[in-house]
C-alpha cells in the first residue's frame, strides 16, 4: 500500500512538472511573437498608378460592364487600334464629362492612365486602358514621362479658380459630390491646397502647351459650355473621327449625363484677395502662352 502511494506521488509531480513546462515555454514563444519584428514589405510592391495601366496596340481588352448610363450606342474598341491620344488637363477641368460627351457621340471607349474603380464600374469600362483600342485616353500627368506615349493631344483648360474649387469638391464628395462649407474654413488646409494646386495647374497646361512635340488642339471648357455643339464637332475633326448625325444628335439630348457636377450656390467666397490675385497672375500667363501659341490648335 505504500509503495502505491509513493508511486501516485512521484507521477503526479512529474505530470505537474510538465504541465509547468508546458505552459512556460508557451509563455515565451507568444512573447516571441509580440516582439519579433515584422519584415517590411519589398518596395518593388509600392507601384506607381501609372504603372497599373495596359500598354500595347494588341490591344488589352476587359470585359465590358452592364452601366447605369443609358448609351446612344453599344460602346465598343477600336478596330483597327491607331496612335494614342491624349485628353490632357488639370484635374477639376471636366475630362471626365468630355469622356462622357465623346462616347455617347462616336460610341467608343475612351481610356485613362489611373484606375478609378468608380468610373471603371458605372460608365467607362475601359477605365485604365492605354493603348489604340480606345479613341484617347485621360491623364492628368506632365513632364516628359507622361507625354511620350502620345502621338497627338486635346489639352482641356478651365479656369483656375472653377478647377481647383473641383477638384477640392471631388476629393472631399466623389465625381458629383461637394465639400463642406466646414472644409473651406479650416483657413490653413484650404489655402495649402489652392497654393499647391495653382502651380500645377500653370505647370501642367504650359508643359502640354510647349514640350509635347505632337499636333495639340486647346479647349477651353467654359467655351465648351456656352457652345457644345461647335467645339464638340471640332473636337471630333481633331481626332479625325466621322461624325454620324444620329448619335451626335443623341449625344446633344444626353450631354448632362451623371458626371458633370452640377452647381450649387454657397453663402461665401472661399477665396481670399491673396488667393485671387495669385489666381489672376498664373491665369493669365497661361492664358497668354496659349493665345500667343496659335490657339486652339497648333501643327
Amino acid at each position: 500500500m505504500h509503495v502505491n502511494r509513493v508511486r501516485f506521488w512521484v507521477l503526479s509531480f512529474l505530470l505537474f512538472v510538465y504541465l509547468a513546462g508546458v505552459l512556460i515555454l508557451s509563455a515565451i514563444t507568444f512573447q516571441d511573437s509580440k516582439t519579433k519584428p515584422v519584415k517590411p514589405k519589398s518596395q518593388h510592391l509600392q507601384i506607381s498608378k501609372l504603372k497599373h495601366y495596359e500598354l500595347g496596340f494588341s490591344g488589352f481588352r476587359p470585359p465590358l460592364r452592364r452601366s447605369k448610363i443609358n448609351w446612344c450606342s453599344e460602346l465598343k474598341f477600336l478596330d483597327p487600334p491607331r496612335s494614342l491620344i491624349a485628353l490632357a488637363s488639370f484635374p477639376g477641368s471636366g475630362n471626365t464629362w468630355v469622356r462622357y460627351l465623346l462616347q455617347q457621340a462616336t460610341g467608343i471607349l475612351t481610356g485613362s492612365v489611373y484606375k478609378d474603380y468608380g468610373l471603371l464600374k458605372n460608365g467607362f469600362p475601359a477605365e485604365n486602358v492605354v493603348n489604340g483600342s480606345v479613341l484617347l485616353v485621360k491623364t492628368h500627368e506632365f513632364g516628359p514621362n507622361a507625354k511620350k506615349i502620345f502621338s497627338k493631344a486635346i489639352l482641356l483648360v478651365r479656369s483656375p479658380t472653377a478647377a481647383i474649387q473641383a477638384e477640392f469638391n471631388r476629393q472631399s464628395g466623389g465625381h458629383i459630390g461637394f465639400a463642406s462649407p466646414a472644409r473651406y474654413k479650416r483657413n490653413k488646409d484650404w489655402e495649402q491646397f489652392v497654393s499647391d494646386k495653382l502651380q500645377i495647374w500653370k505647370r501642367t497646361n504650359l508643359d502640354w502647351l510647349y514640350n509635347f512635340t505632337g499636333p495639340t488642339h486647346v479647349v477651353f471648357y467654359e467655351q465648351l459650355v456656352d457652345n457644345l455643339e461647335s467645339n464638340l464637332r471640332s473636337i471630333l475633326k481633331f481626332l479625325e473621327f466621322p461624325v454620324s448625325e444620329p448619335l451626335f444628335k443623341c449625344a446633344m439630348e444626353r450631354k448632362e449625363g451623371i458626371y458633370r457636377r452640377k452647381k450649387r450656390a454657397i453663402i461665401f467666397d472661399p477665396y481670399s484677395q491673396k488667393m485671387k490675385d495669385a489666381i489672376k497672375a498664373e491665369q493669365e500667363r497661361v492664358y497668354n502662352a496659349i493665345y500667343n501659341f496659335a490657339a486652339p490648335t497648333k501643327r
